[in-house]
């Protein structure tokens, strides 16, 4: 789960929500999000089923029709019911496939449960710790996103912490097989989880030969934050494989990464993926397979300048 801002003051959720009211040729009930100060998007809500305030963030839940149920924190759309797979299997199956043999995985956020759901598809997974700062993210969960989490958050392998990420991370002496940054952008209460310091600790709570992988940004509307974020990781891996995906709620193509002391998800054939998909007996893909994972790295060169290094 991650969120969207302006990186700025020029467009807080109160105002877009605003604007949808006020101007002219915007129809009533649009539900509006800026990637920068110049462009954003919109979905037309069908139906309000939540909006509240919970300690940490406004939380909302809207029925839509492109989308199916739509879920949204401080003003920024997280997940929905007809798009999720397009950013959870990304997120989850291009480090966990490369992966021998995954036993244990540590979520990072992800409330929403859709990180947990994949990597609880894998048959050698016996233990996902999901790691969630606000209890109310994963209560809509429950109530309103079963076609995201799909029973994961009551699966018998996950275990819900309802703490701070950070604080987890710095102070459990356990290690994982996969750690999935699942994380609103930077901003407020995450800034310290997109810092070199914070990838250093969780390079220590990974076993030998695992990964981690998060999602950054978009290359069109935020490339600086690509550059830097690309550096953090650096600096704390050995290992950082980039890739990019589309994600159609966040407006279209979408930065992730792998990092690893060892592991290089980009060394895989189409015909090896697909062979450990089906001998783990991963189903249910909407997104991901060999040839999807192959593409994921094939970068455009304006792509490839952003995750170069200096």
């Amino acid at each position: 789960m991650r969120e969207k801002g302006p990186g700025s003051s020029a467009a807080t959720a109160a105002g877009a929500e605003e604007e949808t009211k006020t101007a002219g040729d915007l129809r009533p009930g649009l539900l509006t999000e800026y990637l920068t100060e110049e462009t954003g998007f919109f979905v037309r809500s069908a139906r309000e089923f939540e909006r509240f305030q919970s300690p940490f963030q406004a939380v909302e839940v809207h029925d839509t029709v492109p989308y199916g149920k739509l879920f949204r924190l401080d003003g920024h759309f997280m997940t929905s019911e007809k798009d999720e797979f397009f950013y959870h299997e990304n997120l989850v199956h291009t480090a966990a496939i490369a992966h021998p043999a995954p036993e244990s995985a540590l979520i990072i956020g992800g409330g929403d449960g859709g990180s947990a759901e994949e990597l609880l598809k894998y048959p050698t997974m016996k233990s996902v710790t999901l790691v969630e700062i606000d209890l109310a993210v994963v209560d809509i969960a429950r109530k309103y996103l079963a076609a995201v989490h799909r029973g994961a958050l009551s699966d018998p392998r996950l275990q819900l912490k309802v703490e701070d990420g950070l604080a987890f991370v710095r102070s459990t002496p356990l290690t994982y097989d996969l750690i999935v940054l699942d994380l609103t952008d930077p901003g407020g209460p995450s800034e310290p989880l997109y810092t070199a310091d914070f990838y250093r600790a969780c390079a220590a709570r990974l076993n030998p030969t695992s990964a981690m992988t998060l999602h950054i940004a978009s290359p069109i509307a935020h490339p600086e934050r690509i550059r830097a974020g690309m550096a953090a990781l650096r600096s704390a891996f050995a290992v950082v494989t980039p890739y990019l995906v589309s994600v159609p709620l966040y407006g279209g193509a979408w930065m992730m990464a792998c990092a690893s002391a060892t592991l290089n998800p980009s060394q895989l054939t189409p015909l090896e993926v697909d062979r450990r998909i089906a001998l783990r007996r991963i189903g249910d893909l909407q997104y991901y397979n060999g040839d999807m994972h192959r593409a994921s790295f094939a970068l455009p060169n304006f792509v490839r300048s952003l995750v170069s290094p200096a």
